[in-house]
């Protein structure tokens, strides 16, 4: 039976979510004037446009998270969501399309959730979006879920992740990099420079490209021999050309003059870039139809393999006294590339400018080749961001003074454990500490971190595994994932116990509502051996139902979990409908007749803990040779029923209460240290005083 659960808990997961919005579903959420396009072949996105007079323009894009950025949740199962973005990168609309957060399926309900992610509406993508974080300029602060900061966090994460994906696979935006994490310009770098040394340091280009090397690109084409200037003077130049990054003070204040360098700062937007191109020879870089603020076709820019506009700011522009008439130019031009294009100074320019020659009258033949050009910015005059902090670190930043005091909790805890003996020496001090370990943990550990873990937990894990989304998502609930660490480091010292007796919320509310029935002397409700054997199984039977339905049917999962009062009594603090409360609480008052009935008979966790812990590599608890044969002390007091009539415990089902260690280590408790000192005693014989 043990091998059967623990095959369904291998496989025991279903595929998430993915896309499921239709096309008529989208026209009806986005009606006119906006149209909805057929989605992308390419991408999973669907087109939003909107007719402007005769034209129709690109109105934003819309998508779904699930499918670009599936990041699990906390049942494994990624959220959805809506997101709808324009073309310059804002959110247009962030809407909750299915989420499995067991904090919103019921208790907080959903409208948290929605009340969130109306947040993103109006920032933008350039900016830095952090849930919690701080306010200024560039920065968005979206306010969080109290008791779902790490649940509002990885919707966060599916909203961004997906949002750039389409950004920068349609909008151009950082042409495949995060537009946050490209070098930025150090704009308070000057020093006067004469074009010698702006040549000789690199910030300007020279490109001089001549008659004959022009012809041989055309060489063995149609366009061969055309060009009789080429072919009369092939020394000359055909392209004479000055390329630089003019929007960089350390550039551009050294070749503009004063007024040209101000009016050309003044027409850009913070992130945007101007490119300087000068000009001389008979190919010039404004062709005789050029129009003023458009895009020139005699040069074109890439980086990194993609494509960028470059746009004429149509300027009026002067070269500074120290360049004017050493720089043999008769055209200047800035060209404008936007922010939000995400042009990145640390890379190389690659310009091309192309050169058309056409043959024949009527319907010529046009024939292009491109003159390469490259531009590379000396590192002096960018910096490079630091490296991008993972969307996780955030929660691990905030919980670490709560990492801190479980750590130290942790440790005191594996150092009495270490010495059971010593800390059950005194029965009466055990029951104290034990007593005030409880309510910490009910406290910090449940309450306050809000690290229960659950059969959730473990369903979670198993379907993100099977679908192959990997286990990022544990790292935005650190306390939970560290206690998960300390609990996998303890099974093979102690089993199951550690966890269950120590460090569980709800278990340890059981074991106090176990210990104040006993104080207001209740009637214990203690069953016969087999019975308590048939009643130990039924745990495993509701653990490979949740495996089964989890690989089956994810929503009935959803259900069968419930099982589980954790999250009515611990998570939510018991506010919640009231099926749920009268379980949670009913447990409890079970619990003061029945001592831990949940957790010894009908708890899933409990069992993936037993399974697990087979793994357990020694006998810890000590016994003696008169244990089980004949004494039966430790087996009738320990409330488990974790000691078997033989003697031996089965660790499967202790608890680590330790009470059978202090049994072992009294004098007036342990029947064979009582009979062995009964047998060292000595009895002085005097005679009978004679009266």
């Amino acid at each position: 039976m043990q091998l059967i659960l623990l095959i369904l808990l291998a496989a025991a997961a279903s595929a998430a979510t993915a896309g499921v919005l239709t096309k008529r579903e989208l026209v009806r959420r986005f009606p006119a004037p906006l149209m909805v396009g057929d989605r992308d072949a390419d991408l999973p996105a669907w087109p939003l446009f909107r007719r402007n007079g005769t034209a129709t323009e690109l109105a934003g894009y819309v998508f779904e998270s699930a499918d670009l950025a599936p990041v699990p949740g906390f049942t494994g199962v990624p959220p959805n969501l809506l997101v709808a973005i324009d073309p310059a990168g804002h959110f247009l609309d962030v809407a909750v399309l299915s989420q499995h957060e067991p904090v919103f399926l019921d208790g907080l309900g959903e409208e948290p959730l929605h009340a969130f992610v109306r947040q993103y509406r109006g920032a933008a993508l350039g900016q830095q979006i952090d849930v919690g974080g701080p306010e200024g300029a560039g920065r968005v602060r979206l306010d969080g879920v109290s008791k779902a900061t790490a649940s509002v966090r990885i919707v966060n994460q599916s909203v961004l992740s997906a949002a750039l994906k389409v950004a920068r696979a349609k909008l151009g935006f950082a042409q495949g990099r995060d537009p946050a994490r490209i070098a930025r310009i150090r704009d308070q770098v000057f020093a006067p420079m004469t074009l010698r040394a702006l040549f000789d340091g690199g910030f300007v280009q020279h490109v001089r490209v001549a008659n004959r090397e022009v012809e041989r690109l055309f060489a063995g084409s149609a366009g061969a021999g055309l060009d009789r200037d080429s072919l009369a003077r092939p020394d000359e130049p055909f392209i004479d050309l000055y390329l630089a990054w003019g929007s960089v003070p350390a550039i551009g204040r050294n070749l503009l003059d004063e007024r040209s360098w101000t009016r050309l700062a003044a027409r850009l937007d913070e992130g945007d870039h101007a490119l300087l191109v000068m000009s001389a020879g008979r190919h010039g870089i404004l062709a005789d139809d050029f129009v003023r603020g458009s895009v020139p076709r005699r040069i074109a820019l890439r980086q990194d393999g993609l494509p960028l506009e470059m746009r004429d700011l149509d300027l009026e522009l002067g070269l500074s006294r120290a360049v004017h008439g050493a720089l043999p130019a008769t055209e200047i031009i800035a060209l404008r590339v936007i922010a939000q294009a995400g042009l990145d100074p640390a890379l190389p320019l690659d310009f091309t400018l192309p050169v058309t020659r056409s043959k024949g009258i009527v319907y010529p033949e046009r024939i292009t080749r491109d003159v390469p050009a490259r531009y590379v910015l000396p590192a002096t005059l960018y910096r490079r961001p630091p490296p991008a902090a993972a969307a996780w670190q955030a929660s691990w930043r905030s919980r670490m003074p709560d990492l801190l005091v479980l750590a130290v909790a942790l440790t005191v805890l594996s150092i009495a454990l270490a010495v059971p003996e010593r800390l059950a020496r005194n029965a009466r001090r055990l029951a104290w500490v034990r007593r005030g370990w409880l309510l910490f943990t009910i406290g910090f550990i449940g309450y306050h971190a809000q690290a229960q873990l659950s059969i959730v937990n473990v369903t979670g894990v198993l379907q993100a595994l099977r679908e192959g989304r990997g286990l990022g998502f544990l790292l935005f609930d650190p306390m939970s994932l560290a206690l998960w660490g300390f609990v996998l480091f303890s099974l093979p010292l102690w089993g199951r116990g550690t966890f269950c007796g120590w460090l569980c919320p709800f278990g340890a509310m059981q074991d106090l509502a176990g210990q104040l029935g006993k104080a207001l002397r209740l009637p214990q409700l203690r069953l016969k051996h087999r019975a308590d054997l048939r009643l130990r199984r039924v745990k495993y039977v509701i653990l490979a139902g949740i495996a089964g339905a989890a690989l089956l049917s994810p929503a009935l999962a959803g259900r069968l979990v419930e099982v589980e009062p954790f999250k009515t009594a611990i998570t939510l603090a018991f506010v919640r409908s009231w099926p749920y409360v009268a379980w949670a609480a009913g447990l409890l008052v079970l619990g003061m007749v029945a001592y831990k009935f949940f957790c010894r008979y009908l708890c899933p966790f409990g069992a993936a803990l037993a399974l697990l812990g087979r793994v357990r590599r020694r006998d810890w608890i000590a016994r003696r040779a008169e244990c089980g044969t004949p004494c039966q002390t430790c087996r009738h007091r320990c409330g488990y029923g974790a000691i078997l009539p033989s003697g031996k415990v089965a660790y499967d089902e202790c608890f680590q209460c330790l009470d059978c260690v202090a049994i072992h280590e009294s004098d007036t408790l342990c029947a064979p240290r009582i009979l062995a000192r009964r047998g060292a005693r000595t009895i002085r014989i005097e005679p009978v005083p004679r009266t």
